[in-house]
């Protein structure tokens, strides 16, 4: 029987071989970057002016002085004024495998000659049931997942999510989250958020209850939390729609908390019948495990499932109770076929090499950066990083009086001196990091060094 043409072009070996030479020799010339660096005389007044420029044409500065040229090389990038950074925060969170990965690259060159640049719902490609059977054979794995649908990102995952527990639940309205939530920025998702500086303007729709997460310093830390719980469904009988939750605080502050913390909120939801959605948009794959459901062994528990940034691609997970209706969830767009097949890639690699479990690289970077942040804090920084903490790579640090002003100078110092993070949390702020797989041990000690400098000087 005579191949498909599609067939032909994925098999190709004259064109396997065009690509591997195509990412062979960018890798070769990325790998001239090798560290931080500071602007470049020749290129600094141009990248100046690219930066304003962009900064006119959106209506507002740019947050850091960062336009990447588009070369990289792990957790190193190379900026149009010429300056290299070292890469701590990955576009909060979605550069898991760093700059420049060449079988990343390869993925996506491979996706790239592909008839079309999206794919929809309406109309898939077969990269779009590769990563849906992949991702739900992975859920599934240790939670009662099984079905998958697609998004171009996080939020409108997230809107999907609320959507199919709405529609389980009608006409239940009301969502329990907790307090300093992230939830995403389209309107829906800015209310389930707890910040009031995402939403200025916008209408209150008053139907968010929450609750106080974790608190470690405080051992009725998880009594409260039930009891708030408890409170809530006795005031709303049938009207909540799902528990919505982060297995680890993101903006909240990277806040972690053991398994014995959510257990009982988990199992008061399952005796009156609330859903249980687990927003896992940062925290998949960053654990230790592909899913913090796993790392903290509560799949079972879980209705509704949301990922991206790491996958590259948005995915709302579902139960096959959950399995919503015709018409619910759809959308014009499901993502790009270079997304998918990078995604694709991804999951492959996080598999197979060593990433994953108690003894993987993860976890090995998780304890060698938190050793490192608490070097720090007990020797030539002594009382000025504390409280170092999260979950695999997602970690922080509240640094020096924990001021939302001290913080975003300091975020300012460290990107100057050669290495981006960023804030999370109030009171207090803290600095965070989200740290991509391919960090070197050497690089953590880059990191170090440039942190120390300016903790030292303070601001």
């Amino acid at each position: 029987m005579a191949q498909l043409i599609g067939h032909q072009i994925e098999k190709s070996t004259l064109l396997q071989k065009m690509i591997q030479d195509l990412v062979s020799e960018t890798t070769k010339m990325n790998s001239q970057i090798k560290g931080v660096a500071s602007p470049h005389p020749e290129h600094q007044a141009n990248g100046k002016a690219t930066i304003e420029h962009f900064g006119k044409i959106r209506g507002r500065p740019l947050h850091y002085n960062y336009v990447g040229t588009g070369a990289g090389n792990g957790c190193y990038v190379e900026l149009e004024d010429g300056s290299i950074k070292l890469d701590l925060i990955n576009g909060i969170g979605i550069h898991l495998m760093g700059h420049g990965h060449p079988r990343v690259m390869s993925a996506a060159v491979h996706g790239a000659l592909s008839d079309i640049i999206n794919q929809g719902n309406l109309q898939p490609n077969r990269e779009y049931g590769k990563f849906l059977e992949k991702i739900t054979q992975l859920a599934g794995k240790r939670s009662r997942l099984k079905y998958g649908w697609l998004a171009t990102c996080g939020t409108m995952a997230n809107e999907s999510a609320l959507k199919i527990c709405r529609q389980k639940k009608s006409p239940a309205r009301m969502i329990v989250t907790f307090k300093n939530a992230f939830a995403g920025r389209s309107t829906m998702m800015a209310e389930v958020t707890d910040n009031p500086a995402y939403k200025v303007g916008l209408p209150e729709y008053n139907e968010v209850l929450r609750l106080p997460f974790y608190d470690k310093k405080d051992p009725q830390s998880g009594e409260k939390t039930l009891a708030a719980l408890k409170e809530h469904i006795a005031k709303h009988p049938n009207n909540i729609c799902c528990f919505a939750f982060e297995p680890m605080l993101g903006e909240g502050g990277y806040q972690a908390a053991p398994r014995e913390f959510f257990i009982p909120l988990l199992e008061l939801c399952k005796q009156h019948q609330i859903p249980i959605w687990a927003d896992e948009v940062q925290t998949f794959t960053r654990t230790g495990e592909m899913f913090a459901f796993e790392t903290l062994d509560i799949g079972n528990y879980i209705d509704v499932c949301t990922i991206a940034k790491t996958a590259q691609i948005g995915c709302t997970l579902y139960t096959e109770e959950f399995n919503p209706k015709p018409g619910l969830i759809a959308g014009t767009f499901s993502g790009s076929t270079a997304a998918l097949t990078a995604g694709i890639e991804i999951l492959d690699m996080l598999s197979q090499d060593g990433y994953l479990g108690p003894n993987g690289r993860i976890m090995d970077i998780h304890r060698k950066f938190i050793g490192m942040l608490n070097e720090l804090n007990e020797t030539t920084c002594k009382g000025k990083l504390q409280d170092a903490g999260g979950m695999g790579l997602m970690i922080a640090v509240t640094p020096l009086d924990g001021k939302k002003e001290t913080v975003d100078a300091l975020l300012k110092k460290l990107f100057d001196r050669g290495m981006i993070a960023f804030n999370c949390g109030k009171d207090p702020m803290r600095i965070r990091f989200l740290v991509p797989a391919v960090i070197k041990d050497d690089d953590i000690q880059v990191a170090k060094k440039i942190l120390e400098s300016v903790i030292i000087e303070g601001v």
